[in-house]
């Protein structure tokens, strides 16, 4: 995706944005003609078929498609399919788009990377921030080509940065790095995850940001619970707190939760319960300054430490505390964490179906299940498993449930 055209891309956007599948589109396009053309339209599987072929660059539509795009997306055909290509790739939202004078600045700076500045530099961590929250919303496969297209010319950028902006652009390459690691892991290729890890934590000790260091052994120490080895997210949580004094309170509670996960999956409950409470009054006290937390640390709050707290009581075994937990988490949790809501609504139904309550569990499960297919595979797997514990409590439910994940895929 990444030497797909300009205007492949600008479709890709556009769709992602509204949160359409290829179905959808597919839905919208025939939408978008009157009733003589749509009657000669390709069938809804040829036509998602065409919508591949195009953003992926491969073919380009014809006029009679271009007007139906342009209506479905109400936006100018001539915008849409324009061949001029933008200085640096983006799939954040408009608001983030660069006006005449930022855009000359950053054409500049991407063709004489000894002419990057400090404007260039903000514009580049806004997109960085946008593109985490539409990650949040759509998961990370989509996103991936065009933030790695993003991360080689932050890596031009800095080559031509000198004095404390080479700092800030090698410590942006680090997160960058981090951000792409956690999109691999999450799109389930835990070898590239790691190595994208190793290579924002590099960057992160060269450009002396003990946050991002920490963080990055944190996200490792998160790969390795994914993996199943609670021994090594242990020794990584632990690991990633030599950097404490030099980072903030935020980043050090996000260090004991994980700890205390890597214990509970162990079912040690003394040190799991410990950590936690600790994890909890670190987070209290990063609330009270959230200015102070770097920008990857946004999601961090309270309602997300109760889910946290949830998962380590249904690893413990203790499901009624989980519910509660999770429950909580989840009803401050925005919409807009789509992959979030997947995976801890798995969470709980699975915490219910291990306390007896297959109604509760079964409808949980089966409100979750389209959300988790499309961008959360951890949390279908989790849903796979809800079903079989349904399965020999209530058949009928444990049916539904994967019907559900069948329907949805």
């Amino acid at each position: 995706m990444t030497n797909a055209p300009p205007w492949a891309v600008r479709l890709r956007a556009e769709r992602q944005h509204r949160l359409w599948s290829l179905k959808d589109l597919a839905v919208q396009l025939r939408e978008a003609a009157d009733e003589h053309t749509r009657a000669r339209l390709p069938t809804a599987d040829s036509l998602r078929r065409m919508i591949r072929s195009w953003e992926a660059g491969r073919h380009h539509p014809g006029e009679l498609y271009a007007r139906l795009y342009a209506r479905a997306f109400g936006v100018d055909a001539g915008e849409l399919f324009s061949a001029s290509r933008t200085p640096i790739p983006t799939a954040a939202p408009a608001s983030v788009a660069p006006d005449p004078e930022l855009y000359e600045r950053i054409t500049e700076a991407v063709d004489q990377p000894r002419r990057v500045d400090a404007v260039t530099v903000e514009w580049l961590e806004r997109c960085l921030a946008e593109h985490r929250r539409v990650e949040d919303t759509v998961g990370g496969r989509p996103l991936l080509p065009v933030v790695r297209a993003q991360l080689d010319i932050v890596a031009t950028l800095a080559r031509g940065a000198s004095g404390p902006l080479a700092d800030r652009t090698v410590a942006m390459l680090g997160e960058y790095a981090q951000f792409i690691a956690w999109m691999c892991q999450d799109s389930g290729d835990a070898a590239a995850a790691l190595a994208w890890y190793d290579r924002s934590h590099g960057w992160a000790l060269e450009a002396g940001d003990a946050s991002l260091a920490s963080t990055t052994l944190n996200m490792r120490a998160h790969l390795a619970w994914s993996l199943g080895d609670a021994p090594r997210c242990v020794r990584l949580a632990e690991a990633s707190r030599w950097h404490d004094g030099r980072t903030t309170v935020g980043v050090q509670g996000m260090a004991a939760q994980m700890a205390a996960r890597g214990h509970a999956e162990m079912g040690d409950a003394q040190p799991a319960r410990r950590l936690l409470h600790e994890a909890e009054e670190l987070i209290r006290a990063a609330a009270e300054h959230p200015e102070d937390e770097p920008p990857w640390m946004y999601f961090y709050d309270d309602g997300w430490f109760d889910m946290q707290r949830g998962m380590a009581e249904l690893a413990l075994g203790d499901a009624a505390r989980a519910i509660a937990f999770l429950d909580r988490g989840l009803s401050s949790l925005p919409a807009s964490y789509r992959r979030d809501r997947a995976w801890f609504g798995s969470c709980l139904a699975r915490a219910h179906a291990a306390a007896g309550d297959v109604d509760a569990a079964e409808s949980i499960a089966l409100t979750v299940a389209p959300d988790a297919v499309a961008v959360n595979r951890f949390a279908r797997r989790d849903l796979g498993k809800v079903a079989q514990t349904l399965r020999a409590a209530r058949p009928r439910s444990g049916q539904a449930v994967e019907d559900a994940l069948r329907a949805t895929a």
